[in-house]
């Protein structure tokens, strides 16, 4: 259950990145916001930008790269990206 994968992907003493693929939103939701990992990537995986943070929780690492939250080394946030088809302002 979705509990259970929690529990094992956050065991782990590292937290760099992690995927996310389903259809279901609430549980795309659920689990970026349980996931102890600085970039979590949501049906789709590896995509970076500049403006996008990146760096890790726990054993990967202190701080962030890339865009304002680079200043910001005491602070704990975490990216995610989901693909959008078909967005208005392209």
């Amino acid at each position: 259950d979705l509990d259970e994968v929690i529990h094992r992907a956050n065991r782990t003493p590292y937290g760099l990145a992690a995927g996310v693929f389903t259809k279901n939103l609430d549980t795309a939701n659920t689990l970026m916001r349980a996931l102890r990992a600085g970039s979590i990537w949501i049906n789709c995986f590896d995509v970076f930008d500049a403006a996008i943070p990146f760096g890790g929780y726990k054993m990967s690492g202190l701080g962030r790269e890339k865009g304002v939250y680079s200043l910001s080394n005491y602070l704990q946030v975490k990216a995610v990206v989901t693909p959008l088809k078909n967005p208005a302002w392209l």
